[in-house]
């Protein structure tokens, strides 16, 4: 059913591009739309993990640096039955992790070192379980898809918002003007769609390649409650949706413009699961709310990475 959900949406995505060309131009702006979508979708294939690696400025480690780490991985990747992915590590406070890559042979996860500081080895294992669930079931090629099907429709609205204004368009100077107007907010609600629907997806697979579901249900509670920020997801906030949980400091708990759902009904759907693996469902800490943040985007006193400035270096996750 979230795979039905998920292709529907991906369908409704693509449809939503096909009238906003025809808005524009036409039967001839339809074919220019879904060749432009073709296009940047292969651009986007070859090159979208390399970039978001880079623009979240994640460097690779190997066995030598990290080998408790590495081993954990390899024995979650036997789990999972996919090779191992590349790992990359991301220099910042904040506890997150995302995955990337166009298919299993081809895949990297990311993890801040914040999140290696905060998790024991058993919620480390559960958050790596759920990138691993991505790119077992190809998530992180649908997200990048859909990301740019979403991105192509802003483009070709914005051009009919500057260029809509003749009256012999097929919806009229009004009609396109409207469209180029509220398509794109309807590309980014299924987009976001589509994200929430894969994260509960994520997190059910990865709780069996784990094989514990309440491992990730603390680790989701520690992280949510770590109430840091993210510069690099601030600066580039259409990357949000790859993250395990949203990276910017203003988030929405399964609102239409969320990219992530509600971090209790995660938990709620990973404790119903522990319940039917038959394990002991523990307590767990509430999710506490989102601290008033300054109009800089964090709160008072602390720095870009929400650390408190007392002038201490953050020591690495490795010592």
């Amino acid at each position: 059913m979230s795979t039905f959900k998920t292709m529907l949406l991906l369908a409704a995505m693509t449809a939503l591009l096909m009238v906003v060309g025809y808005a524009i131009g036409g039967t001839q702006g339809t074919v220019l739309a879904l060749v432009f979508a073709a296009v940047t979708n292969l651009l986007a294939w070859w090159k979208s993990d390399k970039m978001v690696l880079k623009m979240h400025k994640a460097r690779p480690i190997g066995p030598q640096e990290a080998p408790d780490l590495m081993r954990l991985i390899e024995q979650l990747s036997r789990n999972a039955e996919i090779p191992v992915p590349a790992i990359y590590l991301i220099d910042k406070d904040q506890p997150n992790a995302f995955a990337t890559g166009r298919d299993p042979d081809n895949a990297a996860v990311a993890m801040t070192t914040g999140i290696i500081r905060l998790l024991n080895t058993e919620e480390l294992a559960g958050v790596i379980a759920h990138e691993m669930a991505h790119i077992k079931s190809r998530d992180t090629l649908l997200m990048t898809v859909s990301a740019t099907i979403a991105g192509a429709i802003s483009m070709i609205a914005q051009f009919g918002l500057f260029f809509g204004g003749s009256r012999d368009r097929p919806m009229g100077g009004l009609g396109t003007i409207l469209m180029a107007i509220l398509a794109p907010m309807a590309a980014m609600v299924i987009q976001m769609t589509i994200s929430r629907t894969r994260e509960y997806a994520a997190d059910r697979m990865g709780a069996e390649i784990c094989r514990n579901p309440m491992w990730l249900a603390s680790a989701l509670i520690k992280i949510s409650n770590s109430n840091t920020m993210l510069v690099t997801a601030e600066r580039f906030p259409t990357t949000a949706h790859l993250f395990i949980h949203n990276p910017l400091t203003v988030r929405g708990t399964d609102s239409l413009f969320s990219t992530h759902p509600d971090i209790g009904n995660r938990v709620a759907e990973l404790q119903e699961l522990a319940r039917e693996m038959g394990q002991k469902v523990i307590a767990l800490p509430k999710v506490l709310p989102m601290p008033r943040l300054s109009p800089w985007g964090r709160r008072r006193g602390q720095s870009e990475t929400g650390r408190a400035q007392t002038g201490t270096p953050a020591q690495s996750p490795w010592r």
